[in-house]
């Protein structure tokens, strides 16, 4: 059984405002988040690249769910239709 992580804690999430480098889009990215479309152009804003224990830690899938782990990972495949 795996504790909670604290990073997905809502009271514990982050904002942060990222500019847009395709359109210059102002774009808020959550602490818990690696990557958002902007909501202007559509195009993936990604934070500074700090390592995240999703990216390192070998049961960050069991630990957020492997649908959410594979969401952040831009790993999940998308539904057809």
């Amino acid at each position: 059984m795996y504790s909670k992580c604290p990073g997905q804690d809502m009271r514990n999430l982050r904002i942060s405002v990222h500019k847009c480098p395709n359109c210059g889009a102002e774009v808020e990215i959550f602490s818990d988040e690696i990557r958002v479309k902007c909501p202007k152009c559509k195009k993936y804003v990604y934070k500074e690249r700090v390592p995240s224990c999703i990216e390192w830690c070998t049961s960050a899938p069991q630990c957020l769910g492997k649908e959410k782990w594979e969401e952040l990972m831009g790993t999940k495949k998308k539904e057809p239709g």
